[in-house]
C-alpha cells in the first residue's frame, strides 16, 4: 500500500523549520539559509511539490536564451558560453532570436509558456513596457546579460566593465600620442554605449584633452554603423588621427571607410574595437581591441539561472561586472607627423 503523501506541515516538521519557511522555499522567496533551503527542496521534490508557477508539472530540463540574432561572431561567443554551462549542468538550451525586434509580445510569452522552459537568459536590449511583469507571471526565473538600463534591484544582471574598457581603449591611443581621437559608440539609448562613451570622455579629461563633441558619433554596433560614423568623422575639417569603435563589427566598418578615403590603417588612422571576437585576428591589419568576456558573461548568467531554477538559490542583489582588458595587435600606431 502506498504511503500517504506528506503535507507541508509534515515537511516542515521533518526539516525542523516552520511552515512559513517551507512556504518561502516553495514559492521561491528570499530569506532562507542555503543549507536549509537545500534540505527543504529535497523533501519537496521527494513528494513532487513544485514551486509557484510550474503548475505542478515536472521540470522540463530546458532553459531559453533570447538574443538579437545568431548570425554574428558576437552572438556565437555568447552561445558558446551558455551552451557549455547548460551542458555541464545537464540542461537543454533553446535558442530564441528576436531579429532585432523589441521582445515581449503576447505571442512570444504564450510560446514560452507552452514550451514549459524552466528559466530564461535574456541577452536583449529592450523589452516592451510592462513585459517584466508578464515574465514574472510565468513563475520562472530570468537573468539579463548587459541590458539597456538598470533593471529592478532584485533582477539578476551580468555585464562587463564597459566604462573601464572605454577608458583603456582611449588611454592606449593617448599613450601613442593621439589627441584627435574620434569615437563611434553604439546606439544612443543603450547603457553599454553610454558607459563606453563615459570611459572615453573620462580618459580624455584625465589626460587634459578637451572633449570635442564633433568627434562623437553613435552607431548601431554593426558594420554599417561603424562605416557611417567613420565617414562623418573623416570628413571633418580637422579629422581624427584615431577612432575608437564601440564594437569590433563597427571597427571593421571604420576600416572600410578609411579605405574608401584612401587612408591606410594604422599609418594614417589608428583603430581600436571592442569585444575581441575571432574576426579581430583575421582582418588586416589585425585589430587592437578591448576584450569583453562574452562567453564568460553568458556562462555566468546561465550558471546563476540554473542555480535559481533547479536549486532555489537566491540571485545576486547587484549587477555582476566581468573585467575587460586591452589586446594590442596591429591597428594602432603613432600618429603620422604632417
Amino acid at each position: 500500500m502506498d504511503e500517504p503523501r506528506r503535507t507541508l506541515a509534515d515537511i516542515a516538521a521533518v526539516a525542523g523549520v516552520s511552515l512559513a519557511t517551507v512556504s518561502k522555499v516553495l514559492n521561491g522567496r528570499r530569506g532562507v539559509a542555503p543549507e536549509k533551503r537545500e534540505r527543504i527542496l529535497a523533501l519537496l521534490d521527494e513528494q513532487e511539490y513544485r514551486r509557484r508557477g510550474t503548475g505542478g508539472r515536472t521540470r522540463a530540463g530546458l532553459i531559453d536564451i533570447v538574443l538579437r540574432g545568431i548570425d554574428t561572431l558576437w552572438a556565437t561567443q555568447i552561445l558558446v558560453g551558455a551552451q557549455e554551462e547548460a551542458a555541464r549542468a545537464g540542461v537543454g538550451l533553446v535558442v530564441t532570436p528576436t531579429h532585432g525586434r523589441t521582445i515581449g509580445n503576447r505571442h512570444w510569452i504564450n510560446a514560452l509558456a507552452q514550451r514549459h522552459s524552466d528559466g530564461i537568459v535574456l541577452v536583449v536590449s529592450r523589452l516592451h513596457i510592462g513585459m517584466d511583469l508578464e515574465l514574472g507571471k510565468l513563475g520562472i526565473p530570468y537573468v539579463f546579460v548587459d541590458p539597456i538600463g538598470v533593471p529592478e534591484q532584485d533582477m539578476p544582471v551580468v555585464g562587463a566593465t564597459n566604462v573601464e574598457g572605454g577608458a583603456e581603449a582611449t588611454e592606449h591611443l593617448l599613450s601613442l600620442g593621439h589627441r584627435r581621437i574620434g569615437i563611434v559608440t553604439g546606439e544612443r539609448g543603450l547603457a553599454c554605449s553610454q558607459e563606453r562613451l563615459a570611459g572615453y570622455k573620462e580618459a580624455l579629461t584625465q589626460a587634459g584633452v578637451e572633449v570635442d563633441e564633433d568627434l562623437i558619433c553613435f552607431g548601431n554596433f554593426q558594420v554599417e554603423g561603424g562605416f557611417a560614423g567613420a565617414v562623418k568623422l573623416l570628413n571633418l575639417p580637422d579629422p581624427p588621427t584615431a577612432i575608437f569603435a564601440g564594437s569590433d563589427q563597427q571597427a571593421y566598418g571604420v576600416y572600410q571607410a578609411a579605405k574608401a578615403a584612401g587612408l591606410v590603417v594604422p599609418d594614417d588612422l589608428s583603430v581600436v574595437g571592442f569585444d575581441d571576437v575571432p574576426l579581430c585576428q583575421w582582418v588586416s591589419p589585425q585589430l587592437t581591441t578591448i576584450r569583453q568576456p562574452l562567453a564568460d558573461m553568458a556562462r555566468e548568467a546561465t550558471r546563476i539561472l540554473i542555480e535559481m531554477a533547479y536549486r532555489g538559490i537566491d540571485p545576486p542583489r547587484r549587477k555582476i561586472e566581468l573585467a575587460t582588458s586591452l589586446v594590442v595587435r596591429e591597428s594602432t600606431a603613432l600618429p603620422r607627423i604632417v
